[in-house]
């Protein structure tokens, strides 16, 4: 028996190691894992799990309509549509062409963007309300006294890599771009890109969201008065006591 045991004792060491040895390089193993996961790559994970699980929106409710004494409608509700836009991990040819394609749609059915770019083009120029708001934007953005539109324009085109030929496509997508970085958006925070869009364009974004990344289509509900404005006065002061 003393014999046996012995002979045994080899390969039970033997095992122990080879067991020791696996528990330790699966340990290493997931302590390197976790390394990545929370270190190395924290933030990028992080940005991704926040743009799929949380997002903040402003649910507006609806106000109740106003009759006269005859059941005629005073003031009711009309449903709008608001086109806006949250900040998804997307190279740069990616969302200029993506952004390029929703206000293509947006004014093909005569739908407007909110634009805050101040350069106008056909002829290029600057488009500022006074000196003094163009002098303060040139020193914002670092530069010169006496740099020219077309300067200023093409600063803004490389800087957000816009690679199209068309101006007028160039000009559109600046227009969203320059909001972006003025105004700024995130994962949790949209940039209104459009008010008041139409059915159609508003379905068309609905329809075809997997093309447009971040995309998202707000629904509203905004005061319409039939008769005009047919005792807006009244109907002012009774809205605001309600």
């Amino acid at each position: 028996m003393e014999r046996y045991r012995r002979k045994n004792t080899p390969n039970i060491k033997l095992r122990y190691n080879t067991l020791s040895a696996f528990v330790y390089i699966i340990g290493v193993l997931l302590l390197a894992e976790l390394f990545n996961l929370q270190i190395v790559n924290g933030s990028t994970y992080r940005e991704t799990s926040n743009t799929r699980l949380a997002r903040e929106s402003t649910l507006y409710a609806a106000r109740g309509n106003i009759l006269d004494r005859n059941g005629s409608a005073l003031a009711t509700n009309e449903m709008t549509f608001s086109v806006e836009i949250y900040k998804t991990k997307l190279e740069n040819d990616v969302l200029n062409d993506s952004i390029l394609s929703v206000i293509n749609i947006l004014e093909s059915n005569g739908d407007t963007y909110i634009d805050t770019f101040p350069i106008s083009i056909n002829p290029i120029a600057f488009d500022f309300s006074n000196d003094e708001i163009k002098k303060t934007w040139i020193e914002k953005y670092g530069f010169k006294e006496d740099v020219t539109p077309e300067e200023a324009f093409n600063y803004f085109k490389d800087r957000y890599e816009i690679k199209n030929e068309d101006i007028n496509e160039i000009r559109k997508i600046l227009a969203v771009r320059y909001r972006i970085t003025s105004e700024g958006y995130g994962v949790a925070k949209s940039l209104t890109i459009s008010n008041d869009v139409s059915r159609q364009s508003a379905l068309i974004f609905d329809e075809q969201n997997d093309k447009f990344p971040g995309l998202d289509v707000v629904t509203h509900a905004k005061r319409a008065y039939p008769n005009g404005a047919l005792a807006s006065h009244a109907l002012r002061i009774y809205q605001f006591n309600i």
